[in-house]
């Protein structure tokens, strides 16, 4: 498959999907996929760069066995635990990161859902940032209802994160308590209430390539407008712990497949940038424009400032 020629009609308008045969991903030469990407990017996405970060709102004690979660109370990690945070901290943190110049900010929270004085209280602090700031607000919540969702977007929210983590097929094999379709129809309830949706997954987690193609389509189908994608960072006391990293490579390669099948989405480089050199940055030129940064939840994450200084250089704009 000559990947820069295939480049050039996603940048005409094909678009690759589930008829599709996208076998070639896996095997296709990593420096022609990269350039390609990075091809697409800059026809349809352009030099932009969107940076978020965001702060866990509360911790600990989740009610659902995710395999790789830290924050799970099947699981013995000896993570913090806390319940939400109280509004004048998370305006104050949420004022800190903007005045370090990042373009999002979200609460997000360990458990199912969020319901009743903790969710009034996610209501007031959002309340609150949305007249102290100028980020774009947006929340990570769980498995939430239209009545919830339509609260959030008339208090400032603007768009909702709920990952589907993998394929649909190995989803089973990370989670049990809820199902892969409980996140689709969150995720069109969010819709429905007119909030945009950030949706991506976690790689590493021993699925297949395939697994991995068939999230992208998944996303591609849903039309969201932000795929956060994460590399597992093995976390001690989860069932995953032992699992082995992932490469630098299949890092790549994953960011650059999800370029070409979903071309005009910010693809958001999350947690694993440490398994990468230079926090990074050849994902950077491979078809990614956007990043969490700062400090992400149970994983280390890069500093606003030395992201914002290695993307200008880069040529983004910021």
């Amino acid at each position: 498959m000559d990947m820069i020629k295939l480049a050039d009609e996603i940048i005409n308008g094909r678009r690759l999907g589930r008829d599709d045969e996208l076998g070639f991903f896996k095997d296709c030469d990593l420096d022609e996929l990269c350039k390609g990407a990075d091809k697409i990017r800059a026809a349809l996405c352009g030099s932009s760069f969107d940076l978020c970060t965001i702060i866990n709102g509360r911790s600990g004690r989740c009610s659902e066995n995710c395999k790789f979660c830290a924050q799970s109370a099947h699981h013995s990690t000896g993570v913090r635990e806390y319940g939400f945070m109280e509004p004048a901290d998370l305006v104050a943190d949420c004022m800190r990161n903007e005045a370090e110049g990042v373009h999002r900010y979200s609460i997000v929270t360990a458990g199912k859902t969020l319901t009743g004085s903790e969710f009034e209280k996610a209501i007031e602090a959002y309340k609150l940032m949305s007249e102290k700031s100028k980020l774009i607000l947006c929340a990570s919540h769980g498995l939430l209802t239209e009545e919830q969702f339509v609260k959030l977007k008339e208090c400032g929210v603007t768009m909702y994160h709920e990952n589907i983590e993998t394929s649909r097929s190995y989803f089973p094999k990370v989670c049990t308590t809820h199902t892969y379709d409980d996140k689709i129809n969150t995720i069109k309830l969010a819709k429905k209430a007119g909030l945009t949706i950030c949706c991506g997954g976690i790689i590493g987690m021993g699925e297949s390539w395939e697994d991995r193609v068939d999230m992208a389509v998944s996303i591609a189908e849903l039309e969201v407008e932000s795929i956060p994608l994460n590399a597992l960072m093995p976390m001690k006391g989860t069932p995953m712990e032992d699992m082995q990293t992932i490469s630098e490579e299949e890092i790549l390669r994953t960011c650059a497949m999800f370029r070409y099948i979903v071309p005009t989405a910010d693809i958001r480089l999350a947690a694993g940038r440490g398994l990468m050199a230079d926090d990074g940055k050849r994902a950077f030129s491979s078809g990614v424009n956007a990043a969490v940064t700062g400090n992400m939840l149970t994983t280390g994450g890069s500093s606003i400032r030395s992201d914002r200084e290695m993307l200008t250089e880069m040529g983004f704009s910021l």
